[in-house]
């Protein structure tokens, strides 16, 4: 899961960042309006992180922008501000929760889980897809009732095409999400196929099923 972090407060920003990429999330990050527009209007995100008090102007700003570009997209307002007007006006513009700082870390891994969980799964803590079962809290995947030993990377792409159903996924929209602005940096793709791969091999070595189809030209869409 990709998470963009709005935060100028630059310790508090790395302790945020380093603590969610522990927990095996994607990060980028951003100190101001200006820099966390162009990130959104560049990239998709499944979550954004967003302060208020930004030093060139307020971060409601960017809750209007995303909502507008992409709607499906989780925020969560982490803010000093206690104000009940700033925290109606969140959510009023779609935000989906508000954090009070200081906070702890662990609550706002809980209320991550909690929001990806609405948006992307429908509030299952489980997802099964024909005999494939996936425990996303747990990062874990069994096939038939047995836990598949994948990598990170290998977990990261199965739950981007399970949340994509009928979608096809190009070769940069899975670069960006497993490794965000680090995409931009690699000549070569080659990651990518590779990673699709080593996954394709071993769910088909233990369900026999071919999850993915190949569109020529353009990426992989995963059926069912």
């Amino acid at each position: 899961m990709k998470i963009l972090v709005i935060e100028d407060e630059k310790m508090l920003c790395e302790t945020i960042v380093s603590y969610l990429e522990g927990e095996g999330y994607v990060c980028e990050h951003a100190g101001t309006v200006e820099m966390g527009t162009e990130k959104v209007n560049l990239y998709e995100y499944d979550c954004m992180l967003v302060d208020i008090g930004l030093p060139d102007g307020n971060g409601l700003t960017l809750v209007r922008e995303l909502k507008q570009c992409h709607p499906e997209t989780g925020i969560i307002i982490i803010s000093a501000k206690n104000s009940l007007d700033d925290k109606v006006m969140g959510l009023d513009l779609g935000a989906d929760d508000y954090l009070t700082k200081p906070f702890h870390l662990s609550e706002l891994n809980s209320r991550i889980k909690s929001l990806l969980r609405r948006r992307k799964f429908d509030g299952q803590k489980e997802l099964i897809v024909d005999k494939i079962r996936i425990l996303p809290e747990n990062r874990q995947v069994y096939i038939s009732g047995e836990l598949l030993s994948i990598t990170k990377s290998e977990f990261d792409l199965l739950l981007f095409f399970i949340s994509n159903p009928g979608r096809v996924l190009t070769k940069e929209s899975i670069a960006e999400h497993l490794w965000g602005d680090f995409a931009d940096s690699s000549d070569s793709f080659d990651f990518v196929y590779s990673h699709i791969k080593n996954l394709r091999r071993k769910l088909f070595e233990k369900s026999g099923t071919d999850y993915f189809r190949n569109v020529y030209a353009t990426g992989y869409i995963f059926e069912s």
